[in-house]
């Protein structure tokens, strides 16, 4: 699989592959258009009560990784359709996540290539 996360903010690339936008809320200042994605997943995000709770802190990191991949054991149908995508190209996973080491789709991207 080839898969790769990307922020939402970096330049637009051919090389992206398809563009999924992994995050709840559209990315603050960018248009639709301007971002160029190719589907939004809003399914596979943390729940909004899961999202408020971690507020990306560090320190919640490692309970959030657990309550995140049992939200993502109910979407096995959407990640089943990104892991035939990322068989077939190249896939993005689009965040607007500031944190680097400490965001959703490090979760997300590590359940993708489980299995």
């Amino acid at each position: 699989m080839n898969i790769q996360i990307k922020r939402a903010y970096a330049e637009v690339l051919a090389s992206d592959g398809k563009r999924i936008l992994v995050d709840r809320l559209w990315p603050r200042g960018i248009t639709k258009a301007d971002a160029k994605i190719d589907w939004w997943a809003k399914e596979i995000t943390p729940s909004t009560e899961l999202r408020k709770w971690y507020a990306h802190d560090p320190e919640h990191w490692d309970e959030f990784q657990q309550r995140y991949r049992a939200e993502l054991r109910l979407q096995t149908e959407v990640l089943q359709q990104i892991r035939e995508m990322a068989r077939q190209e190249k896939v993005s996973l689009i965040t607007a996540a500031k944190s680097e080491n400490y965001n959703h789709v490090i979760v997300l991207k590590q359940v993708l290539e489980e299995s």
